[in-house]
């Protein structure tokens, strides 16, 4: 136990040790900083460029000018993909269409929208976002509820029966905050706000905030509508 203590402090000095960085050598560490940004963001750039985008791209029907993407997003499943110009991936979405009942689902993403790391789009017949539209990070969008009500079915292994899948519809100009789940056949109206982690089940009017589970319209934002 003696010894044990008496290389407590030891062992914490070099766990906390570290090189000096004074007013001499703080110019070379920040130019070494710089370097190694350069580096990886370099490498980040041609990992997009030379591989991410391209094969990406070849599982699109339509891409438009000014697409902008960063990791390659997790696709599942076969269906048609159709990308306005302008819009960006962030981080790592991904894209799983359920082939079962529709030989071609579809998604279609406006010109200008944004679609935020970890967003997940589930499509088995048809999810259509607007223009200029922003997804934040981990948002859940599902046309399907993914499997049969009745427990039989889904020991059996049976698909969503055909009542359980019906298009979502985002309109233009509509932010979905962090982790909010847009459930099937929901339709939200342009310039609406779903709030952050809301489960939306029913459409959303235009110009209005929604929140909760399920969500609700907690306020409308019609002057500032008028207003633009």
């Amino acid at each position: 136990m003696r010894i044990t203590n008496q290389l407590r402090p030891i062992a914490r000095r070099v766990l906390t040790a570290h090189l000096p960085v004074g007013p001499v050598a703080q110019p070379v560490w920040g130019l070494l900083y710089q370097l190694h940004v350069a580096a990886r963001e370099g490498l980040i750039w041609a990992q997009r460029f030379l591989w991410y985008e391209p094969l990406f791209r070849s599982q699109c029907a339509e891409v438009g000018s000014g697409f902008r993407m960063e990791l390659l997003p997790y696709l599942s499943g076969r269906g048609r993909i159709v990308i306005g110009n302008g819009v960006r991936l962030s981080g790592k979405p991904s894209i799983a269409f359920s082939n079962r009942l529709n030989a071609q689902p579809e998604l279609c993403i406006g010109d200008g929208t944004f679609i935020g790391h970890g967003c997940h789009l589930g499509i088995a017949e048809s999810i259509q976002i607007g223009r200029n539209c922003l997804l934040a990070g981990g948002v859940s969008v599902r046309d399907l509820d993914g499997h049969p009500v009745d427990a039989a079915r889904r020991r059996a292994g049976e698909p969503t029966p055909p009542a359980g899948v019906r298009p979502v519809v985002i309109e233009d100009d509509v932010w979905i905050g962090a982790t909010a789940i847009i459930l099937k056949g929901v339709t939200i109206g342009a310039r609406s706000i779903v709030g952050a982690g809301a489960v939306v089940s029913r459409d959303v009017p235009p110009d209005c905030v929604v929140a909760g589970n399920p969500a609700r319209v907690i306020k409308e934002l019609l002057l500032k509508a008028s207003a633009a």
